[in-house]
């Protein structure tokens, strides 16, 4: 008796609240996308939404039995259940069946599961065991290589399963190694590279003009130069350096201004040279003041030319051709509203006739008749929106932000940094998989497939997401008996 008192003292109860409020309004929306005119129950178990219901009755099971579990033993057992992770998932590469061009899913005669949705569990708990260790510093490169090295060990592997989609999830750890104390130049680099892949795959074809060079180099280089003047001018101080570079880069285009009175130039060589003009420049004044920011902005000019340089490959042979056609989609390189693009077309229809408060339950016609695939799985918003319009979608929206203030509030509170670590992971997978999710449904990012956590229809990203959370909550409970 005592110590169910202390736990109905300890538990964050508004967490509680929101998680059975989202399970219970998903729930509605798997019934509401997966119900058909024949269906004259809610609760047959020969229905999604019955299936559903079953997982969720399973999740809450294991949501109390976590609950009980002295918390201890998550830190404890974290190294053994990562390595176990990572077994099983390489064994996954050969055993699993090929699903959709994907071999990620272990078949069990009528149940089907998802390693990697494990695997996310697992890394979490493996990070905050490493992070916690004593004298850990993110300062020092060993331990910093060390926390990267537990996130693209999984990653990889998935990747080898053809599940780009649950791979690019790991990368959400970033996040929480930042809270931790990473450098904000990675994170910086990192929106740099996507910036240089979303500058060359759709304008390096074009050319600058009357057919000659690429604009999307040229752009590409000319951004590297203004993102090098920014971080000589942030991390030095240094104005007249970067007057210098931005003097040398207009003396280039002045020239090849000059030269193309009587030639066709290709404006992009005059801004390649410029660039390792300036990484040159850099590394010359390295030498000379010996302070490093200067060679570490040098080795980013110049490895930045090489990954602009490497994008068409990469996009062309490294891409599936259906990954391909999705990010065309999404720059608008391509239309393609009977393919790729069918989805996120009729899903777009979807929300938008939902209007301000929707069509009501049961009564969305985009949904009813099956126009868009995956409604009740990848594709669960666009039910929200049509059925609950603007409202609904706009709710959904908030239960997830109050849960991550709810989640980020529990982190901040804790003297433990095993429970730091891992509350900040948990957030940051949930946070990537519904700005991911909801982009994908309105069209802004790539279908990918990744499930909206507590409401697309399946057990295993339900189950994944339960145990997460609820983990979490047993390790705040367990550090507010500690400290009280």
């Amino acid at each position: 008796m005592e110590r169910r008192i202390r736990l109905a003292q300890t538990i964050d109860w508004w967490i509680v609240a929101l998680y059975l409020i989202m399970i219970i309004f998903g729930w509605f929306n798997v019934y509401g996308a997966s119900y058909d005119y024949t269906q004259t129950t809610f609760w047959g178990f020969e229905y999604r939404s019955g299936k559903q219901l079953i997982w969720i009755a399973c999740a809450l099971v294991i949501a109390g039995s976590i609950l009980l579990i002295d918390g201890k033993i998550y830190e404890q057992m974290a190294n053994l259940f990562y390595w176990a992770m990572l077994l099983l998932l390489l064994v996954t590469i050969f055993i699993a069946p090929n699903i959709k061009g994907s071999h990620s899913w272990l078949v069990f005669g009528p149940i089907s599961f998802q390693p990697a949705e494990l695997a996310k569990l697992a890394t979490a708990l493996a990070l905050g065991k490493f992070i916690s260790k004593t004298g850990f510093s993110m300062g020092n490169r060993r331990d910093a290589l060390g926390a990267i090295g537990l996130i693209m060990l999984p990653c990889m592997l998935i990747i080898l399963q053809s599940e780009t989609g649950s791979a690019l999830v790991f990368f959400a750890f970033f996040l929480m190694l930042y809270r931790e104390g990473l450098p904000g130049v990675f994170l910086m680099v990192a929106a740099c590279m996507v910036v240089l892949f979303l500058i060359i795959v759709p304008l390096s074809d074009l050319p600058v003009y009357h057919n000659v060079g690429s604009l999307g180099f040229m752009l590409a280089f000319i951004f590297i130069l203004l993102v090098v003047m920014g971080c000589v001018i942030a991390y030095e101080s240094d104005g007249t350096t970067m007057l210098h570079i931005l003097g040398g880069t207009a003396v280039l285009f002045a020239i090849a201004g000059l030269l193309n009175i009587w030639f066709d130039v290709q404006y992009q060589i005059f801004a390649l040279i410029a660039v390792i003009g300036a990484a040159i420049y850099l590394l010359f004044l390295f030498l000379y003041r010996s302070k490093r920011s200067y060679i570490w902005v040098a080795l980013f000019a110049i490895g930045s030319v090489g990954v602009s340089f490497s994008v068409d490959y990469f996009f062309d042979h490294i891409l599936e051709p259906h990954q391909q056609t999705r990010i065309k989609v999404v720059l608008g390189m391509e239309k393609d509203p009977k393919g790729v693009g069918y989805n996120v077309n009729q899903s777009k229809i979807a929300i938008g006739s939902g209007g301000w408060v929707g069509k009501g339950f049961l009564n969305g016609t985009q949904t009813k008749l099956k126009y868009v695939p995956e409604q009740d799985t990848d594709f669960i918003y666009c039910t929200i929106g049509e059925e609950h319009g603007f409202v609904g979608a706009a709710g959904v929206l908030c239960l997830f932000g109050l849960l991550f203030y709810r989640i980020m509030r529990i982190a901040e509170n804790q003297r433990d940094t095993f429970t730091r670590v891992y509350a900040y992971s948990i957030v940051s997978i949930m946070l990537f998989h519904v700005l991911i999710n909801v982009g994908m449904v309105l069209g802004i990012t790539p279908v990918i497939g990744i499930p909206l956590p507590f409401f697309s229809y399946g057990g295993s990203s339900l189950w994944s997401f339960t145990v997460m959370l609820f983990i979490l909550l047993r390790l705040d409970m367990t550090q507010k008996v500690r400290f009280r």
